[in-house]
């Protein structure tokens, strides 16, 4: 028996046994090898499913398995409902995290070393890997666990980890990690072991259709050449000059996958105001005589420069005085800087040159010119506020409609001592007033003094009340503020504000400016900035293209509205993508050789690629072995026959029979049915997907859905190596097993929201399966011990119902894509009324038929979740022919919803029961007067009759009042069409049935059941308020009198009806217990005698 630290693995042991013997099984059989037929497939026929080839720069992680889970359990479905299914999976190498990874793994040899020393000066540095979904690259993981915070050494100088020790921490010897200096070796040794873990997994994949991209495979780097000069034939790839993300150590543009951080960030774009320093320079500025000089200012607000006081500096803040041309100097930070030389706003091109390195402080004072504004003259001013992170450092002071002005204004005004300590003189500060420039509706021409006055702003530090004057003025005044001064004083600002900066453009009194949104790391190293660059584009955003991408959207399905708003966001925003890189791995721009396609550009249409894999590579995924067919002969005019409808290629030698097989195989299958992956790829490949196949295929070969789902959590934290709160596919399946890992994951989540895999969870699966295994073992043992004939008791038609329910709530699950209900209904509540119904059964004992088919129907429903637990019982177990992944769904008739209301009764009165017993036995802790008398129990006297009374029908002043709420409900909506109860109680009232003549005692008695009832009503429907149950309430207690006796420990129960006159006079002296609590339908009373 297999140990571990005093804790037997036996269970988990027993599951991996199993998945080794059935993988075995299906490898053998070719289970998941999926064919074409010649007949077009009808709906539902087929099912074609694909999921984002991750990154193979390490190893598979739960990251990978979960989002690639939600296709397996889905292909499962389908291939178990009888469907053609086909699931393949490919390896994603382009870009340039590996080459980059193995150019790191180089500098480090030559400089330290091999095996590298590295140097003693050194400091701990936690490596802390962000989560990834399957999609994205990833970091890796060595085969052995994780073992709590792991750390690596980092130089002083720029802490970066090195890349000698990530490899060793993938579990390899120095001598291995030397042949990692080539990129191509990365190819060589990840993908195989990728492979290796997915079928460890039990993912149902025909794995002759596998690939990697890059040109180490020619054949899909013929497929991407192809794809590139279509594109740019159709008008959709141009050279223009644009802003773009930018590494420069890589040189290169930084797209979403190249990047460590920041992925999804964009340019985003200011207006320089250039803010003229005029002279007398100070000391610290002589060296800049001759030149002019300008606080280079970033705004987003270029409408309001009429209103400028004075200019902001952050008092302790570092900035340069930078060369722009042979002329000009802005003042500014290096950051800001560094973005303008890659901008063309540099002397030397993309190398800022800093003739005077200055401060904060050295600025104070300054006298400016500004563009625009009223005031001729204007001074810099120390603002304590300024993040030298975000624009120039440098910042245009409008205090009648900035709230941050306003208040510093106010503080330097108001606060001596302030102006004292930074050395601000009065005239700088005290002769400036607010210029009023924009009129917003409620607030008036200074709306910035108006909201810090509204909500008692006192200073420039109160954070979070500034950043709510903000929310409540920026918008509105955009949208309804009319401009007061200037040429365009009563115009809109939304009118004027691109009249506006276009015209400070124009005059040369402004730059545009582009900078990040937010920080990005390259996986490189290094801090990106924007470049205007001179490069491929493809047109996304482009007008009628757009059109074409939204009408393939509208069509799809998405399975979620926020995944659709996802979609439609991300159209109304994206535009030119820049589609071609000069550093990493890839496909060439075949125009343009110096270039090679970026990674979110040669990925797009790859799922086409997937139906005829299969036939160029021969079952090797680099696509260099023997072949039928050349690379070479994969030209244009085949890729646009097979895929686009082009005209057979009379000139291409490969075999007819080939190229009618390719294009059937495309045919077949496409359009894809689903593609899964992780949300955050909404935002780029799944949108570039859909214009892609938009500009590439026919219509009727556009995608039909994508399903997105959140990231995964382990143990409700955030997945992390130093934490050790991470596990690879290979980790997962060691400690958990396949089955048991794949259960964690179906109940982790669904929506696009994280999801949670849990540990406890996976450990209870282990225990599930091998006792399930072990009570089918039991049965089957004892098989001939068990009832035999037609089901006919009434545990047997509610157990058999109970299963009809589990196959069509199941199915209805799956083919949601709920697979944490599927499991539910599939699983959980199919074996709870197994549990239920053995207990029921009593001495009779359980229903062979049924039994079996309990067996039958549970094997199949866990198929998707758990394949090699259900193929192993399917063949073991039941000894069934063929498998269980493509043994069909079961058969089941149509749900007996009354049967199982009927059911519900039955335990809902049973447990009501033993409580009415207890409470009868024990008597009232209170003391209450009207409580059940006490009865001290002896052997002698000890309650084992029952007399259950039933009330089957609502009479009276209820039925009326029922009837009434049944007039005024709309059963299509569950609402009712008039809330004037007060109508119903007069009414009830003034009929002979009122309850009471006092119409308060009426109302008193009355609004608690209309109330309750129509609660009910809006919960469960019309059936609601009935006058009585849809079953017969004595017909179904007297029918389990038996199942009663054992669950509350009686020896005799009779059921009895309240209308009853003689029914009534078996209570005794206890029919006073009755009248304190009358039955209902729905709610039956009990009294406990003795013998």
């Amino acid at each position: 028996m297999a140990t571990e630290g005093g804790k037997s693995f036996a269970r988990r042991d027993r599951l991996l046994e199993i998945e080794s013997k059935v993988q075995n099984w299906w490898e053998d059989a070719n289970v998941f090898k999926a064919e074409s037929h010649e007949r077009p497939p009808g709906p539902g026929e087929k099912f074609f499913g694909n999921f984002p080839f991750p990154y193979m720069n390490g190893f598979l992680h739960l990251g990978h398995a979960f989002s690639v889970s939600k296709l397996e359990f889905a292909a499962a479905y389908h291939r178990l409902r009888g469907a053609n299914v086909l699931f393949p999976f490919a390896f994603h190498c382009t870009g340039m995290p590996i080459k980059a990874s193995a150019d790191k793994l180089a500098r480090e040899i030559q400089k330290f070393g091999n095996p590298p020393v590295f140097p003693r000066e050194v400091e701990e540095q936690e490596i802390e890997e962000p989560e990834a979904e399957a999609e994205v690259a990833n970091d890796g993981a060595p085969p052995e666990k994780f073992k709590g915070k792991k750390s690596k050494a980092a130089s002083k100088s720029g802490g970066q980890v090195y890349q000698w020790d990530i490899m060793r921490s993938f579990g390899l010897s120095d001598n291995q990690i030397v042949e990692f200096q080539d990129p191509y070796k990365w190819l060589e040794f990840f993908p195989p072991l990728a492979m290796e873990d997915l079928k460890a997994f039990g993912l149902g994949v025909d794995w002759r259709r596998s690939f990697v991209t890059t040109d180490k495979n020619p054949f899909f780097d013929s497929f991407v050449r192809w794809q590139m000069r279509k594109l740019k034939f159709m008008g959709k790839i141009v050279k223009d000059l644009r802003y773009t993300i930018y590494s420069p150590l890589d040189g290169q543009p930084c797209a979403d996958h190249d990047r460590a951080t920041g992925e999804g960030v964009q340019p985003q774009e200011y207006t320089i105001i250039k803010m003229e320093v005029l002279q007398p320079f100070p000391p610290k500025m002589a060296v800049l005589e001759g030149k002019r000089v300008f606080l280079a200012a970033a705004t987003l607000r270029p409408e309001t420069m009429y209103g400028q006081t004075n200019a902001w500096v952050l008092p302790d803040g570092k900035y340069g005085a930078f060369e722009i041309n042979e002329t000009e100097v802005f003042v500014l930070t290096e950051r800001a800087a560094l973005n303008l030389a890659y901008q063309k706003y540099s002397r030397v091109p993309e190398r800022p040159t800093c003739l005077v390195e200055l401060t904060g402080n050295d600025l104070i004072g300054l006298k400016l010119k500004s563009p625009l504004a009223f005031n001729d003259i204007i001074y810099a001013l120390p603002m304590l506020t300024i993040l030298t992170d975000k624009g120039t450092g440098i910042v245009t002071s409008v205090p009648s409609d900035a709230p941050d002005d306003y208040m510093a204004l106010h503080d330097l005004k108001s606060k001596p001592a302030l102006r004292a300590k930074y050395g601000v003189k009065d005239e700088w500060v005290l002769p400036f007033e607010i210029v009023p420039i924009i009129d917003i509706p409620g607030f008036g021409d200074r709306a910035a003094e108006k909201v810090c006055v509204d909500l008692k702003i006192k200073s420039q530090n109160e954070k979070d009340k500034l950043a709510e004057a903000k929310r409540l003025t920026y918008l509105r005044g955009f949208t309804d503020g009319t401009i007061v001064v200037g040429e365009f004083a009563g115009k809109k600002v939304q009118e004027v504000k691109p009249l506006i900066r276009s015209k400070l453009l124009e005059t040369g009194e402004a730059i545009m400016y582009s900078e990040p949104e937010k920080r990005v790391m390259s996986r490189s190293g290094d801090e990106c900035v924007v470049a205007l660059t001179d490069q491929w584009y493809i047109t996304y955003g482009e007008p009628e293209w757009r059109k074409l991408a939204e009408e393939c959207l509208a069509n799809m399905n998405l399975y979620s509205d926020e995944t659709r708003h996802g979609f439609e966001h991300t159209l109304s925003w994206l535009n030119q993508w820049a589609c071609s890189r000069s550093f990493g791995l890839g496909t060439r721009i075949p125009w343009d050789e110096q270039f090679l396609v970026e990674s979110l550009s040669d990925s797009t249409i790859y799922m086409a690629y997937y139906t005829i894999a299969h036939l160029l590579h021969n079952e090797d995924m680099y696509g260099t072995s023997r072949s039928p067919i050349a690379p070479d002969q994969m030209t244009d005019e085949v890729w646009d026959f097979i895929f686009c409808g082009g005209p057979y290629p009379n000139s291409s030698d490969i075999p007819s029979s080939i190229l009618n097989k390719m294009k059937q195989e495309f045919e077949y299958w496409y359009p894809f049915d689903i593609r899964v992956s992780g949300k955050d790829l909404i935002q780029n490949h799944l949108t570039f997907s859909i214009y892609n196949h938009t500009a590439i295929m026919a219509k009727q070969h556009w995608p039909c859905g994508f399903r997105a789902n959140g990231h995964i959590m382990l143990n409700s934290e955030k997945m992390s190596k130093s934490t050790g709160n991470f596990r690879t596919i290979r980790q997962a399946i060691e400690e958990f097993s396949a089955d048991a890992t794949r259960f964690s994951l179906a109940d982790a989540g669904d929506g696009v929201d994280d999801a949670n895999f849990v540990f406890e969870t996976a450990n209870a699966a282990i225990l599930r399966l091998t006792k399930e295994l072990a009570w089918m073992e039991e049965v089957l043992a004892a098989d001939s011990s068990l009832r035999s004939g037609h089901p006919s008791t009434y545990a047997d038609r509610v157990f058999a119902n109970e299963i009809n329910i589990a196959v069509t709530t199941t199915e209805q699950n799956y083919h949601n894509f709920m697979f944490r209900e599927a499991l539910k209904t599939g699983f959980y509540d199919l074996q709870a009324a197994r549990d239920e119904y053995r207990f029921s059964c009593g001495a009779g004992g359980m229903n062979r038929d049924l039994v079996w088919r309990f067996m039958d129907v549970q094997t199949r429903l866990i198929t998707p979740i758990c394949p090699h637990y259900a193929e192993y019982v399917w063949r073991e177990h039941l000894k069934k022919e063929g498998f269980v992944v493509n043994a069909g769904w079961p058969v089941a008739e149509v749900p007996d919803l009354t049967l199982k209301k009927g059911n519900k009764y039955l335990q809902d009165s049973i447990v009501l029961m033993r409580k009415l017993l207890q409470k009868q036995t024990l008597g009232s802790k209170k003391g209450n007067k009207k409580a059940a008398p006490v009865t001290t129990t002896t052997e002698d006297n000890k309650l084992v009759v029952g007399l259950i009374y039933v009330n089957e029908q609502f009479n009276g002043w209820k039925a009326e009042c029922l009837e009434m709420l049944r007039s005024r409900f709309d059963n299509s909506t569950r609402t009712f069409t008039s809330s004037d109860d007060g109508e119903i109680l007069e009414a009830i009232q003034n009929s002979s049935v009122r309850p009471n003549d006092n119409f308060k005692m009426t109302q008193k008695l009355c609004m608690p059941f209309m109330r309750f009832k129509k609660d009910e009503a809006i919960a469960l429907g019309i059936e609601a308020l009935d006058l009585r149950l849809p079953f017969g309430e004595m017909e179904v207690l007297e029918e389990n009198l038996d199942l009663i006796k054992r669950q509350i420990g009686l020896e005799e129960v009779e059921v009895l009806s309240i209308t009853d006159p003689d029914a009534l006079a078996k209570a005794g002296s206890l029919v006073r217990l009755i009248q304190l609590n009358p039955p209902s339908p729905g709610n039956p009373t009990a009294i406990f005698l003795s013998p």
